[in-house]
C-alpha cells in the first residue's frame, strides 16, 4: 500500500526559502503523477505543481519561477523547493499521488488524488 510521509516546512519571513520533502513507500508509483497542493487558512486545497516521473512538470502560475519540484530517485523522495516566499504562500502543504489523465494533469482537483501525505505547515510572515 502506497504511503506518503512529508517533512520540512516551517516559518520564514517574506523572501525566504523553505523545502518540503515527500517520501513514497509501499511500492512503485510508475504511471502515477505526484502532485503538491496547498491549503491556505480558510480556503480550499489547491494544486501548485504536478510531475509525471520527474520529467514532465507543470507549475501553477502563482508559483512559477519561485517553486521547483525535483526527485531523489535513490531515496524515493520528491522535494518542493520554495524560494522568494510570499505571505500568500502560507498554508498546509500536501503531497499526493494522483491520476495523470486528462484534466487531472492540467487542473488536478482533489478528486484526482488517490493517496495524500499528512501535510506540513508553511508560514510566511512579513
Amino acid at each position: 500500500q502506497l504511503q506518503l510521509v512529508e517533512s520540512g516546512g516551517g516559518s520564514v519571513q517574506v523572501g525566504g526559502s523553505l523545502r518540503v520533502s515527500c517520501k513514497v513507500s509501499g511500492g512503485s508509483w510508475n504511471g502515477i503523477c505526484l502532485a503538491w497542493f496547498r491549503q491556505p487558512p480558510g480556503n480550499k486545497r489547491e494544486r501548485v505543481a504536478i510531475t509525471s516521473g520527474g520529467t514532465n512538470i507543470l507549475y501553477d502560475d502563482s508559483v512559477k519561477g519561485r517553486f521547483t519540484i525535483f526527485p531523489d530517485d535513490a531515496e524515493n523522495t520528491n522535494y518542493l523547493q520554495m524560494n522568494s516566499l510570499k505571505v500568500e504562500d502560507t498554508g498546509m502543504y500536501y503531497c499526493a499521488l494522483a491520476s495523470c489523465a486528462g484534466d487531472c494533469w492540467w487542473k488536478t482537483s482533489p478528486s484526482c488524488v488517490g493517496v495524500w501525505g499528512q501535510g506540513t505547515q508553511v508560514t510566511v510572515s512579513s
